[in-house]
């Protein structure tokens, strides 16, 4: 059963919440292009105080413009119905460019405009505290809470996990290692209960709401079909649904961005060898893998061996003393294999292979980050499973609550 808790939004008389976005727009997946439109359609509500460009991909600043443009041209339509939409040019000021790309081994690298913006907007003096929605990587949050450890205490994180946790391996596992303490959800797979359509009515299904609500209503419903065909993924869309209805004091209660329970580790597993078939490990776990080699001089940034794994490449880096290392994470349950490359023999053409399992956090372990009180992650709860999903009908079981209450907005734009 769910907490108890009240079931209210941010629209019933408090602050607007402050929150600060992180994402990797413009990059391997579209799908951030729609949850920046929903965010827009709904920013009368909140204090946007941030609207950072993170990895991956080829995403950048300008991706976060091209949607404010869109959003400008429909503002009077907007402000028609409701009072409190932000200028524009006011979000304009606030688009910052974050990090490039991944971070190294170490989980952090140079300071961006976006880790600075970060630290600057979590410094204000205010009783509020600054919500980071991370949509992609999360190297910046790592850079800043790198820069400034103070910041800690007056941020809380929703992070899209999963997939983003497989590319930000790194900086993840510096968080988890120097700041167990901060308030986190880590959503691995909660938020694709917004995804997962299959137990939908018909009025509900992706293909549908597009069609009868969404096609051509203004400039954003013109542009919304540009992403997936105008299908709604918004994959990282629950982050900022738990910020209109529900009680973000409370993670274990109800919201329309998932229900979560308390975690006191999260789950790492280092192998000082070549891993085998009978190697298991808990999906969404930082797997940590260190090998032998000669002791070079290099920078503790520069990569000097990769990994292919399930056609992609992650970065091996040399850790001082003769020892080499890899992060990774999986994405889900998955039987994988492995091959490295190097201009280093000992560490060219290793082989090997591992299995990884649903549910997280899997079982304890020796290597895993001991956590704080405020770390959330994915319920564990057989019926709360959506398919494979792990938590992810706590969001599915308001899919209709939600997609009614966006479809009155995409009235107001007709």
């Amino acid at each position: 059963m769910l907490t108890s808790l009240p079931f209210k939004g941010v629209a019933q008389g408090k602050a607007k919440p402050r929150i600060l976005i992180s994402s990797d727009i413009g990059g391997t997946d579209p799908d951030d292009f729609q949850s920046a439109i929903h965010l827009l359609m709904y920013a009368n509500l909140f204090q946007i105080e941030g609207l950072v460009s993170s990895p991956f991909g080829e995403g950048r600043k300008k991706d976060f413009l091209d949607m404010i443009n869109l959003y400008e041209k429909d503002l009077s339509k907007l402000k028609r119905h409701a009072k409190g939409f932000p200028s524009p040019a006011s979000l304009r000021d606030v688009c910052k460019q974050g990090a490039l790309s991944s971070a190294p081994y170490k989980g952090f690298n140079l300071p961006t405009e976006g880790s600075d913006w970060i630290i600057r907007c979590a410094k204000k003096a205010t009783t509020q505290p600054l919500w980071i929605l991370v949509w992609g990587g999360i190297e910046d949050l790592a850079q800043a809470l790198h820069d400034d450890p103070e910041i800690q205490k007056n941020i809380r994180v929703y992070w899209i996990g999963g997939p983003n946790k497989k590319w930000s391996a790194n900086a993840y596992a510096y968080i988890a290692k120097n700041f167990p303490n901060l308030w986190m959800i880590e959503a691995n797979a909660t938020y694709r209960g917004w995804i997962i359509d299959s137990e939908s009515t018909a009025q509900f299904k992706a293909r549908t709401f597009f069609e009868q609500v969404i096609q051509g209503r203004g400039e954003m419903g013109t542009a919304f079909e540009n992403y997936y065909k105008g299908r709604p993924k918004m994959g990282d869309t629950p982050s900022l649904a738990y910020l209109l209805k529900g009680n973000p004091d409370h993670p274990t209660g109800e919201s329309w961005g998932g229900s979560f329970k308390p975690i006191d580790r999260s789950t790492r597993t280092i192998f000082n060898r070549n891993t085998t078939i009978t190697d298991t490990v808990a999906a969404y776990s930082i797997i940590e893998w260190r090998f032998k080699g000669p002791e070079i001089s290099i920078a503790d940034t520069a990569v000097c061996f990769t990994m292919k794994i399930g056609g992609q490449i992650w970065p091996g880096y040399y850790l001082g003393n003769g020892n080499y290392g890899i992060h990774y994470s999986s994405k889900g349950s998955e039987t994988g294999s492995y091959s490295t490359t190097s201009t280093i023999a000992e560490l060219n053409n290793m082989q090997g292979k591992y299995v990884s399992t649903i549910p997280w956090p899997g079982k304890p372990g020796t290597d895993d980050f001991q956590l704080g009180k405020t770390w959330f992650s994915d319920r564990l709860e057989p019926e709360l499973f959506l398919e494979k999903q792990q938590g992810a009908r706590t969001i599915s079981k308001h899919r209709a609550a939600f997609l009614s209450d966006w479809g009155k907005r995409w009235n107001w734009l007709k």
